[in-house]
């Protein structure tokens, strides 16, 4: 067989250098290292996570790298994992919307936990190691030719796991042999069900924090020389054929890699849920203030999708119609649609178990169907689509409405003045006391980051730290 595309993205990864990146590249990096940052201010208070600080402080162990919030120092494969939960914790997180994965969770607290076991990392090693992941783990995903719904695998900790080897790994130092066995090493490690979101598990949130862990152990690993498997994607049983069974196009995987950076099609998410449920929240929040109606007198609302965002936002419907936990609702078309037909806004505040049991909202939701649209299907199969949503009033009124493009995509970004607005509520929603202007410092030091002598101080500011 021909060389497997391991080595391809291992030479990508060990090589990249500032210079190399275009401007258009290095902001939209910027702007996801700021954004993840903010999301993980706000996860210290996310389900699971206090429970896995409390573990990591029962085991003990070597003090390497720093918990975000907490400011423990743990071993880094612990600090990677805990981290990550933190960013992904309310799935506020970056997103891409034909990838159908997060990345900025998974590879930048690898990165940053690498960057505390080397003396002298800079911010310009630790900027080229996090791009570096970021672009291997979209291209991972632009080649999947199935969905996750239909695949049954949840690609940001799936694919992820390689991505923050990348990252970790060019950190750490690795050459080209050695970080294409931490490739083959960490394949024997990979996964993610998509079965955590259909039980609306605490798993969802922590499956990428078993991948960013898994990385910084397949790295010392092969740091230490061990050996692994050498045709981890295209094997005979390689990634693609026995995850996915050879549903992919090996051609986003290497096509001008290193020359274009998909990385600036990255998207950001305004609303803290899954990415299926934003259109019928933006659609919505536009109907509140459109039309003149009161919310305790709609009858039915009926939301037009393909069939990926109904499947993923409607079902099971006990769970999505009458949500019992946060990641009930994170997944629901049915709640989060609700809040924005009652309140016009939808919030980090709309996901805690006080929110939850609003009645009004429960009221509301049960009377909000996700119905299939045949040419949304046809044109936008397992992407984000427009949405049409049509609200039926007691009093025989019918208030009807199209959005094209719902805010957070290629087609309606969100703007770099919308991160920093969303990083001052993260900051304010965050369980742990942060300095007023914990924004501001954090964005001087992203925007900068390239001429940082090392990471240190971005660390520090993660746990409210003053140099």
């Amino acid at each position: 067989m021909e060389r497997d595309v391991a080595y391809d993205l291992a030479e990508f990864a060990v090589n990249l250098k500032i210079g190399d990146l275009p401007e258009s590249a290095v902001r939209a990096v910027k702007n996801d290292i700021f954004d993840s940052l903010a999301t993980g201010m706000a996860g210290n208070s996310a389900k699971g996570v206090q429970e896995m600080v409390d573990l990591a402080r029962e085991w003990g162990g070597a003090e390497q790298a720093t918990l975000f919030g907490f400011g423990d120092k743990v071993p880094a494969q612990i600090a990677a994992w805990i981290n990550t939960v933190q960013i992904h914790g309310y799935d506020f997180d970056d997103t891409h919307d034909t990838a159908m994965l997060h990345s900025g969770a998974v590879v930048i607290p690898a990165a940053l936990a690498a960057s505390e076991l080397v003396e002298n990392a800079s911010g310009a090693d630790v900027f080229c190691a996090i791009t570096a992941g970021l672009e291997i783990h979209l291209r991972l995903g632009l080649a999947s030719t199935v969905g996750i719904v239909d695949s049954g695998w949840v690609y940001t900790p799936l694919m992820g796991i390689f991505a923050a080897v990348a990252a970790a790994g060019r950190v750490l130092g690795l050459d080209v042999p050695q970080m294409v066995n931490a490739f083959g090493i960490v394949y024997s490690q990979c996964g993610g069900t998509y079965q955590a979101i259909t039980d609306s598990a605490w798993t969802k949130r922590i499956q990428p924090g078993f991948a960013s862990q898994a990385a910084i152990v397949a790295c010392q690993m092969a740091q230490k020389g061990v050996e692994g498997v050498k045709n981890t994607f295209e094997g005979k049983y390689g990634f693609y054929h026995n995850y996915l069974n050879n549903h992919y196009n090996p051609e986003p995987l290497k096509k001008d890699l290193g020359k274009v950076y998909v990385v600036e099609t990255m998207n950001f998410k305004p609303w803290p849920c899954g990415r299926p449920v934003h259109p019928p929240i933006n659609i919505g929040i536009e109907a509140r203030k459109k039309f003149d109606y009161d919310p305790e007198e709609i009858k039915h609302v009926e939301i037009r999708l393909n069939e990926h965002l109904v499947s993923s936002g409607c079902t099971p419907e006990e769970a999505r119609k009458y949500p019992k936990t946060i990641v009930d609702a994170q997944f629901s078309i049915p709640y989060t649609c609700a809040a924005a037909l009652i309140y016009g806004k939808v919030g980090l505040s709309d996901f805690t178990d006080e929110a939850i049991r609003r009645e009004d909202v429960l009221r509301l939701a049960p009377k909000i169907d996700g119905v299939i649209d045949g040419e949304y299907e046809k044109n936008y199969h397992a992407k984000v689509c427009p949405v049409d949503i049509k609200i039926e009033m007691n009093d025989g009124n019918v208030y009807e409405y199209h959005l094209e493009h719902t805010l957070g995509g290629a087609d309606r970004p969100m703007t770099e003045a919308d991160l920093y607005e969303k990083m001052k509520g993260c900051v304010e929603f965050s369980a742990i006391r942060r300095p007023a202007d914990t924004a501001d410092l954090v964005k001087d030091l992203i925007y900068r980051m390239e001429t940082l002598e090392n990471c240190s101080q971005i660390i520090q500011t993660m746990v409210g730290i003053r140099q």
